[in-house]
């Protein structure tokens, strides 16, 4: 066994980190299959439009945006792992909501149950923004620093593990029968979201005292923002990422592309939308035998001009299984800078500082996956699915070479030397 391979598996045998992974898994699952159910419901029982999947992006995305200034400072302020707790517990508060919502037994809310079903997904953007904020941080507390791209490299699999079960779970129980099974799904998510609660609870940890200098919760944010800016590297790396996120994502129109384009069903969505979590998997195999570290800058910007390419393959697919290898493709690529990007910030981020970073980091990249469906739905409208796909690829390929231009050092990057 290579000396790369042995602290990689190594890291298992931190107890804490187990279960990190574990909850992060469970999580993930649960929140995948919600929001994969959520674009089933609005798509096919309300309103058949690629835009209103859009929207339901956006609805995620501003509440998540705006409480995203204010989770950071949470984070840093509080105890991580108890965060991450009320968070969960709240996320089960939404699957219960939506699991009413959706048997149609109560006749107030069956009248507005579209609108209903929008208002749940606005409360599950401003506890993901908690959320998003604090899991990197409690993580990078839980082992020692030479560990933090191998743990990188273990929570991104996690993600994209729960990325694949999730969906082809839920597209196969939503179809399941030939009718519509909505709520099936989100009480498999209530008792999911209650397992990740149950791990990270198990987690023994308290949290470090940091000597921080006292500020209001303004100036605090102001402090955060600063440090994201004057990172240059940090800051390149996230703008990468945003950027190929906003204009590359099309898997918040999948059912309609699946549907109009594919001609295929909502079962076949479900194996369709976890193809960029399988390559992602697939890659992170590859990177944990080799860690991206001595040349991570130029690996960074080659793999999001792949992202890119691969993105406007897909757009001309009309063949499932050539789609299916196009969408592998563009996850493999991505996971790659997703392990750096998380590597940077762990490496270059002092912790006193973790959680405002790690929030700053939230409003670049998670919440550009739902204004990035927004995105993908108005343009779908505006020039046709197909051309949207395309156009968002090129321009992911015009931003890293922007990117390039502007930070010429990011190719040069080694995260060994950091």
């Amino acid at each position: 066994m290579s000396d790369s391979v042995k602290p990689s598996i190594h890291i298992f045998r931190i107890k804490n980190f187990r279960y990190f992974i574990l909850g992060r898994f469970f999580t993930t699952l649960a929140i995948q299959m919600q929001m994969t159910t959520i674009g089933l419901q609005v798509y096919y029982e309300y309103t058949h439009s690629a835009f209103s999947l859009g929207l339901t992006g956006l609805f995620e995305a501003l509440p998540f945006i705006g409480a995203s200034f204010f989770s950071g400072y949470i984070a840093d302020k509080y105890n991580r792992k108890k965060i991450i707790i009320i968070a969960l517990s709240a996320l089960v508060l939404c699957s219960v909501l939506l699991f009413t919502i959706s048997t149609h037994k109560i006749s107030i809310i069956e009248s507005i149950s579209y609108q209903a079903i929008f208002g749940v997904i606005i409360l599950v953007g401003i506890i993901r923004a908690f959320w998003a904020a604090t899991m990197n941080p409690l993580m990078s507390q839980l082992i020692d620093r030479e560990l933090y791209t191998v743990s990188a490299t273990y929570n991104s699999t996690a993600w994209h593990i729960g990325s694949i079960t999730g969906p082809i779970l839920a597209a196969f129980l939503y179809g399941m029968s030939g009718s519509y099974h909505a709520e099936k799904i989100y009480f498999i998510n209530i008792v999911l979201f209650l397992a990740g609660v149950l791990f990270f609870a198990l987690i023994k940890y308290q949290r470090p005292i940091i000597h921080q200098v006292k500020e209001g919760i303004i100036q605090s944010l102001k402090v955060g923002i600063k440090f994201v800016f004057k990172q240059k590297m940090l800051l390149s790396a996230i703008s990468l990422d945003l950027f190929a996120v906003f204009f590359g994502g099309a898997v918040t129109i999948l059912p309609a592309f699946t549907d109009q384009v594919l001609h295929a069903t909502p079962q076949d969505l479900g194996l369709l939308r976890t193809a960029p979590a399988i390559g992602a998997v697939l890659m992170a195999f590859v990177l944990m035998a080799k860690p991206p570290s001595k040349d991570a800058g130029k690996l960074l910007l080659g793999a999001v001009i792949m992202f890119g390419v691969f993105t406007i393959a897909f757009g001309f697919c009309t063949n499932y299984w050539v789609a299916f290898a196009m969408l592998l493709l563009t996850g493999a690529f991505d996971n790659i800078s997703v392990v750096i990007r998380t590597s940077i910030m762990q490496l270059m981020t002092p912790d006193e500082m973790r959680g405002r970073v790690s929030a700053v980091n939230s409003v670049f990249i998670g919440s550009s996956n739902e204004i990035g469906g927004f995105e993908s739905g108005f343009a779908a409208r505006l020039m046709g699915l197909v051309p949207s796909v395309i156009f968002g690829g090129g321009m992911t390929v015009l931003v890293v070479a922007v990117i390039n231009k502007l930070n010429p050092k990011l190719k040069k990057l080694d995260l060994s030397k950091v």
